[in-house]
């Protein structure tokens, strides 16, 4: 991709209506050297102007060119001879091309030695991004010195769960067996046999145990060797345990792909930031700006296995794509099929996808309404999110809560609003009251279409999020909106967190920004709904994009607010917005007052003071993964129950059960499946105040020999009102006031359950069938 470094279209202020532009040239100047008017369409960039004006590259050596571009005398004797014969016209189109030629080449050359320096700093950018997170996940689990169980473990929760179905194929015979293995899973939530690849995006890791299995087969064929394993004394009266470095170890292997495409991800934040503001050094302060703030914008460096590891880079792609497909004139085929593309790497690997990109079409759309960009543009975009939406429900064997999203149903309301609207408001498209009606057919078109599609597909795994919102509002409690509620991810936003985005500068340079846009929007849109001049409407287009961004902003913010998990994208776009510093669009007026560099890299002086202090402490983390309570209890599962031994349990524990002993568990942490949900409702029974018989039941129901207790979970509270009594307590409150059936189980498990297996975390209760 082309990424110049100026905007299109924005290096002059554009005529007004009925002006004409007049070319001066000076008297003995060649004509050829002077510059023909031309449409506003196809302006000629300023590095070309520069270049001209100078004489630079090769056609500044030149003489004159001969021919019609002599004045004179001697151009009234060419007109002779052009009109005498054809050879004397074929020898002057000779002289037009070979001019043509070699001043086409003069300014490639220069505009391809800007694009291959842009793309040099955007590679030192990603390679410094993969060294950085390399160094700070090493650091905080001496992951390179861990045993290959202590390195499952360190997979903690859903990361388990993804990560123990790369070990499925990589462990099968062969890559295809281990396919159909995920796809008829009875492990996961026994007794049921389930298509993981429908339920669990783990298109990731299918990829990945492909990559793998080539990677060792080349390598085992050419004889080199692809791990280093050693025997590691862990101290404190533990084993020894085995360790193995390189890429040849699974685990190892895993993490480093991922890092190496979220090293990728940051020269495509350079490129990002470079082409919105039309200056690398907008790059620069994007990546900085993400470096400054490391700690709010990404955690893949904490955990790696996580869906938006493998998803989010291919949306800073989409971002980028849509970008520019808004700044072109016209659409071409390519610039679709690209994005689609990155719609579908974008959807594939993360369930929660469709609600970013339900964002991004709304603000789309808002951008349409006001006249920013053209509907027939807007179609086009929708038709490739409307395609690779189909392309993932088949990908995904027909998962059917991608039909049945609000991010599908908007596609198909703003289509339909899209297609209607001219014909039924006719010429009324600037007055403010048709922009509110369409805004308001939008939200009820879409909202009741989401719930038609539902209510015929009978689908409710996605009716939780609903329930989620409606707490954040209106206090909404039951069992499963308390079990996201009560995690730290899916509270609020830390009051804190602007606070630090403030320090780093970060917040003030954006609001700037944000401000200067909505100013000049409001004003192009008062502007609007007076004239009706073709002049008006070009000017605006130059901004389209620009107002997609503020609104994207103002939508990741609201975002982040009730879900604090979510800065992953807001505090990103925020270092995006931030290359909008050294935009000449919005700030090309300061360059009259003062040096615009200078103004920048004052700024990044302002921010390096505490963005590295930010770096340092990251840098500072030293730790060492260790779990010994859960290692114990995976060995005794492994040496004391059938391979076929079903467990039941927290969530987190059952991920690790599955990936490190392979034994059939009947819950797991992927909670956005309503029937799941349900299951673990039935075995987070123990943890309530119910009678022992009663859960006891309801467990040998789902088939379970083995429950394993913990006891943090029945006295942890991270909050009040967050403890799992507690939380039993709104879905149960029958029982309310009486003994937890966990604190009686720590005690004394009989007659009801037998205590096979005790440490200092976790208590293994044996279900005897009666």
């Amino acid at each position: 991709m082309v990424v110049p470094s100026r905007g299109r279209n924005k290096e002059s202020p554009p005529l007004k209506p009925g002006q004409q532009q007049q070319q001066q040239q000076s008297p003995g100047a060649s004509p050829s050297r002077g510059r023909r008017p031309h449409s506003p369409g196809r302006q000629v960039s300023g590095g070309a102007r520069a270049m001209r004006k100078a004489g630079g590259g090769r056609r500044g050596a030149r003489g004159d060119p001969r021919g019609p571009y002599r004045e004179g005398p001697a151009a009234d004797g060419e007109r002779d001879v052009l009109g005498r014969g054809p050879l004397s016209l074929l020898r002057v189109c000779g002289d037009r091309l070979r001019v043509f030629v070699v001043d086409r080449k003069a300014f490639i050359t220069k505009a391809d030695s800007k694009i291959w320096l842009t793309f040099l700093l955007a590679v030192f950018a990603g390679v410094l991004h993969w060294c950085h997170i390399t160094t700070l996940f090493e650091n905080d689990r001496h992951f390179s010195h861990l045993s290959t169980l202590e390195r499952e473990m360190a997979f903690r929760t859903e990361m388990g769960l993804y990560y123990s179905y790369f070990k499925i194929i990589i462990e099968a015979p062969s890559f295809w067996s281990g396919v159909c293995a995920i796809m008829n899973d009875k492990l996961t939530e026994y007794p049921l046999v389930i298509n993981t690849l429908q339920r669990f995006n783990l298109y990731p890791e299918v990829v990945l145990a492909s990559w793998y299995r080539m990677y060792t087969t080349i390598m085992d064929f050419l004889g080199l060797p692809t791990k280093t394993c050693w025997t590691v004394n862990r101290g404190k009266g533990l084993s020894p345990v085995e360790s193995c470095e390189g890429l040849g170890d699974p685990a190892s292997f895993y993490v480093a792909v991922i890092f190496l495409l979220n090293g990728f991800m940051m020269s495509l934040f350079f490129i990002y930031g470079t082409y919105l503001s039309g200056s690398r050094l907008g790059g620069l302060v994007t990546v900085l700006c993400f470096f400054f703030n490391h700690g709010e914008c990404t955690r893949v460096m904490w955990t790696p296995p996580l869906r938006e590891s493998f998803s989010y880079p291919f949306l800073v792609m989409q971002m980028l794509l849509l970008t520019y497909i808004l700044r072109i004139p016209s659409i071409n085929t390519g610039s679709l099929i690209a994005l689609c593309v990155s719609n579908i790497f974008f959807m594939l690997p993360w369930q929660f996808a469709q609600f970013v990109l339900l964002t991004q079409i709304a603000s789309l759309f808002a951008v349409c309404i006001m006249g920013y960009i053209d509907s027939s543009k807007l179609q086009k975009i929708l038709s490739a999110h409307m395609v690779s939406l189909l392309v993932c429900f088949i990908l995904m064997f027909g998962n059917s809560m991608l039909l049945t999203s609000y991010y599908a149903a908007s596609l198909v309301v703003i289509s339909a609003i899209l297609e209607w609207s001219p014909k039924i408001l006719k010429k009324r498209k600037r007055e403010v009251y048709v922009w509110v009606i369409e805004g308001c057919a939008w939200l009820f078109g879409t909202v009741t279409l989401k719930y038609l599609t539902s209510l015929v597909f009978g689908i409710a795994d996605d009716a939780h999020i609903g329930n989620i919102l409606k707490s954040k509002f209106i206090g909404y409690k039951d069992f499963d909106t308390l079990m996201y509620t009560c995690a730290a991810e899916f509270d609020f936003m830390e009051k804190e967190t602007p606070v630090r985005y403030t320090k780093t500068l970060l917040l003030p340079v954006v609001l700037v920004v944000f401000g200067v846009i909505i100013k000049r929007a409001i004003k192009y849109i008062l502007w609007s709904l007076s004239h009706t001049g073709r002049y008006e409407k070009e000017e605006r287009f130059n901004h389209g994009e620009l107002v997609f961004h503020a609104l994207q902003l103002l939508a990741y913010s609201v975002l982040a607010i009730l879900i604090m998990r979510l800065k992953l994208f807001l505090t990103p776009h925020l270092c995006i917005m931030a290359s909008l510093v050294c935009s000449k669009q919005l700030f090309g007026w300061l360059s009259y007052k003062i040096q615009p560099k200078t103004l920048v890299f004052a700024i990044l002086a302002l921010m390096t003071i505490e963005g590295s202090a930010n770096l340092r402490t990251q840098w500072n983390i030293m730790g060492e993964f260790s779990n010994l309570p859960q290692e114990e209890l995976l060995e005794w599962i492994k040496v004391n129950t059938r391979q076929d031994a079903v467990f039941a349990g927290a969530m987190p524990t059952m991920a690790s059960v599955k990936l490190s002993t392979l034994r059939p568990i009947v819950n797991h942490p992927h909670y956005e499946d309503a029937g799941l949900r349900a299951r673990t409702k039935v075995v987070y029974s123990m943890y309530s105040r119910k009678p022992a018989s009663q859960v006891k039941r309801d467990l040998i129901k789902l088939g379970v020999n083995y429950y394993i207790l913990e006891e943090s979970l029945c006295v942890s509270r991270k909050k009040p009102g967050c403890s799992m009594p507690e939380i039993w307590d709104v879905e149960d409150p029958a029982n309310r006031g009486k003994i937890p059936l966990c604190t009686l189980m720590s005690k004394d498990s009989r007659p009801y359950f037998i205590t096979v297996f005790e440490n200092s975390n976790y208590r293994v209760l044996k279900i005897p069938k009666e």
